[in-house]
């Protein structure tokens, strides 16, 4: 054909893309272990590692993949010294060495208000790990924007009598960490853990569980659920996760040398509840080509009344494109055009995201 964007439409798929969006990050063996990370969680470029490479450059990366016999699998494993590691050549009385997503990674793993996210991933401590007696956090999530100085959640192993695992949280920035569940920590030590975490986001009557299981037997060693929390602030943007070590070093003759592994990192929106379904599945968009100026027109049907967004990603989760945002529609029929611009040709997948959910559809473009 003559046309330089021949767009056709194939299939509308429900079952992956308009209720869940899954981005998993695994380790595939040793070397561009910071390249593999960034090309997950930063696929438009950036850098989503923080490191005290800077502080330590002879020892090379503090994160690297190595073979797990237990799991028989390639894992990611942190690594963090007392001396001379520091919180990335910034800050001199805290270290990290952590991962995380962030401002320019893709919509679908930054957490907003109204959507559900889940976390899942694996981590293994070694026998005897010595935490901080002030923190040393496994896992944040962070909110981004306004009060953002705390994160909301933390895995935080602490130094005691015994050493314990504490689930903190915290509402606000200015307000102590609130303890709501405390394990010992030698449960988790030398075993292979799968945590789950769910959040459903607001900033009124937020949705938090999380579960922590060991792989080897499945015992339960942590679980907590709560409906009527706090789990985006009033004024963020949004929220991410961060894995890995951070720990105070205000005492640090009662640290050493540490190395954590990870596997299996999974990001997961689900955007729509169950009584939401039924009016998304009824919603309804098809589009067609006008290859003269370069124009995708869409045409497109509401139920209810919604805020719309549509924007193209490919079918690996990397955004592409995000076209205007309507506000305010109401119900009944709509159309929008969407300018391409220069997109390639390939296989991408057309979102409409509404305020119940999030349809898609696979298009092909053709040079």
């Amino acid at each position: 054909m003559k046309n330089k964007y021949l767009i056709i439409l194939m299939f509308i798929i429900f079952s992956v893309f308009s209720i869940k969006s899954q981005i998993l990050l695994e380790a595939d063996g040793p070397g561009n272990t910071y390249e593999l990370i960034n090309s997950v969680f930063a696929p438009n470029g950036g850098n989503v590692v923080e490191t005290p490479d800077c502080a330590h450059p002879e020892f090379g990366r503090h994160i690297v993949e190595v073979w797990d016999a237990d799991l028989q699998k390639y894992v990611f494993e942190f690594y963090l010294h007392v001396t001379p590691d520091n919180d990335r050549c910034i800050n001199f009385d805290r270290q990290r060495v952590e991962i995380k997503t962030y401002e320019p990674s893709p919509d679908n793993l930054k957490g907003i208000s109204g959507e559900t996210v889940i976390y899942k991933w694996l981590f293994k401590i070694p026998a005897g790990f010595q935490p901080s007696s002030n923190f040393t956090h496994l896992h944040q999530i962070k909110p981004v924007g306004g009060d953002e100085d705390t994160p909301i959640f933390a895995l935080t192993a602490r130094k005691g009598n015994p050493n314990k695992l504490e689930l903190n949280y915290y509402e606000s920035s200015n307000q102590s960490a609130i303890k709501l569940k405390t394990i010992y920590l030698s449960w988790l030590e030398n075993s292979w853990v799968e945590v789950t975490e769910k959040i459903k986001i607001d900033s009124v009557t937020g949705t938090y569980f999380i579960s922590i299981k060991r792989v080897g037997d499945n015992s339960l060693l942590l679980s907590y659920e709560n409906n009527k929390l706090l789990t985006i602030r009033p004024d963020n943007n949004f929220i991410r996760p961060k894995w890995g070590i951070y720990r105070s070093l205000l005492s640090s003759q009662n640290l050493r040398d540490e190395s954590v592994r990870f596997a299996d990192f999974s990001i997961e929106e689900v955007h729509s509840t169950n009584l939401n379904n039924q009016v998304l599945e009824s919603t309804k968009f098809f589009f067609f080509n006008d290859s003269k100026n370069k124009k995708l027109k869409v045409n497109f049907n509401l139920n209810e009344p919604s805020d719309v967004t549509f924007s193209c990603m490919l079918l690996n989760g990397q955004a592409v494109k995000e076209f205007s945002s309507y506000n305010n529609l109401p119900a009944g029929d709509h159309q929008a055009q969407l300018d391409l611009g220069n997109m390639s040709a390939g296989i991408y997948l057309l979102n409409m995201k509404t305020s119940f959910g999030i349809i898609s559809k696979k298009l092909l473009i053709q040079p």
